[in-house]
């Protein structure tokens, strides 16, 4: 089965039968014409075309094919040009890319004139441009999320939380909100809600005072004393948690109060209470403890994030795709912001040629110099050889054009002078 040819093969060689088949045609004729112009003379003149046809085809033959082999296969000197002259080809290459594409000012030009920030600006403002935005960025945050190592963000999230947490005093901190707290009376409806639920506990479970009572009561009360007697003691709680419940000013509130301004001033100035607070907060939040929050906290984090950034229709999704299309619209209104956004790029760009253009004209060179010789002659041919095979038939054509001129003028020249 015969080995199928790229589009850019099939063109070049169709090309070249072309350009062979249109010398072929004038040898035809100058063989036809030289032998028959003794009996027709006027076919001097087709000879003529036919020979200047001929030459002109020979010598563009030589000429393209000079540059890609040696012709014939004649090592003839200046031939094979791409192969011989490949590395200093790839030089020039890469001189000619860092100049003319890789040069600092004639990047920012470009930049400039192509107007990248508003035209983000106009893309991200449109409902298209920000859905599709606001996915990209969702679908890279999975992607950040997925890759990250659990186990190194849950030893950043302890030792985060052993110095913001643990390590700093929170006694004389928590005493000022506490007493700011009470001092401005936000605890009054705690100690309204306390009292209302402690009420509603002792109304539903009177067994456990007559429990109580009647364990305390020697054995020769009457069993229904200590009924009697349990029944008063609940009767009278009732009545002082009712009490302390709708009268704000009721000494049971105003003591408790007292207590806890005490209490809280302790914890800012009176060390054993400080020291007491800070030992609870070390047996609340030990390491062990600290660990488990963090585990839970970061899975719980990580999940929900997951989730909400999957989701096309969750609020975390919806928030960043009005976001988008809020920069998008700055963008077109703010000159000051899309001035500042363009310059900054355009000087990020520039810096980057001027680190890495020559690293990168020297990527070009350093590719052609890896190349095969005949490789790099094939794949050059490929691209521009196809356009060759016209200076061939160009010359084909031009020279049977100037082979009947010059043959008729010193056809002229002959008739007037000779």
């Amino acid at each position: 089965m015969p080995q199928l040819l790229d589009p850019q093969a099939q063109a070049l060689r169709k090309m070249k039968r072309v350009a062979t088949t249109l010398f072929l045609v004038m040898c035809l004729l100058f063989i036809g014409s030289l032998l028959l112009q003794s009996r027709w003379p006027a076919l001097s003149y087709l000879k003529a075309a036919a020979e200047g046809g001929m030459v002109g085809a020979i010598a563009d033959w030589f000429a393209v094919t000079a540059l890609f082999r040696h012709p014939l296969g004649l090592k003839i000197p200046h031939t094979n040009l791409i192969q011989r002259k490949k590395d200093e080809l790839g030089e020039s290459l890469g001189s000619f890319v860092q100049e003319n594409f890789l040069s600092a000012p004639v990047v920012a030009d470009k930049l400039r004139n192509a107007r990248l920030v508003e035209n983000a600006g106009r893309y991200l403002a449109t409902e298209s441009g920000a859905t599709l935005t606001s996915a990209q960025l969702a679908a890279a945050a999975r992607g950040v999320l997925d890759t990250l190592d659990d186990e190194r963000v849950l030893g950043v999230l302890q030792t985060l939380a052993q110095d913001y947490m643990v390590r700093p005093e929170w006694s004389t901190t928590l005493g000022m909100l506490g007493q700011k707290i009470i001092s401005d009376g936000h605890h009054q409806q705690a100690v309204t809600l306390l009292a209302e639920r402690a009420e509603t506990w002792v109304g539903e479970h009177p067994e456990v005072f007559g429990e109580i009572v009647s364990g305390q009561s020697p054995s020769w009360v009457p069993r229904m004393v200590d009924e009697l007697l349990a029944q008063k003691i609940q009767r009278e709680l009732l009545s002082l948690l009712a009490a302390v419940r709708h009268q704000p000013g009721h000494p049971l509130r105003r003591a408790l109060t007292q207590w806890l301004l005490e209490f809280t001033d302790g914890m800012q100035h009176d060390a054993p209470t400080i020291a007491k607070v800070e030992a609870f907060k070390h047996s609340l939040l030990n390491d062990q403890q600290l660990r488990q929050l963090a585990v839970r906290g970061w899975a719980s984090l990580k999940a929900g994030l997951q989730q909400s950034l999957a989701e096309p229709e969750s609020a975390l999704r919806v928030a960043l795709q009005a976001a988008v299309a809020s920069f998008g619209q700055r963008l077109i209104s703010d000159l000051a912001l899309r001035e500042t956004l363009e310059t900054r790029v355009i000087q990020m760009v520039e810096r980057l040629i001027q680190d890495h253009g020559p690293a990168l004209a020297g990527l070009v060179s350093d590719t052609v110099r890896a190349w095969d010789p005949a490789e790099a002659s094939a794949k050059l041919e490929l691209q521009v050889g196809r356009d060759l095979q016209f200076i061939r038939i160009n010359g084909t054509v031009i020279g049977a054009l100037a082979g009947v001129l010059i043959f008729s003028m010193g056809q002229i020249l002959v008739h007037f002078w000779g």
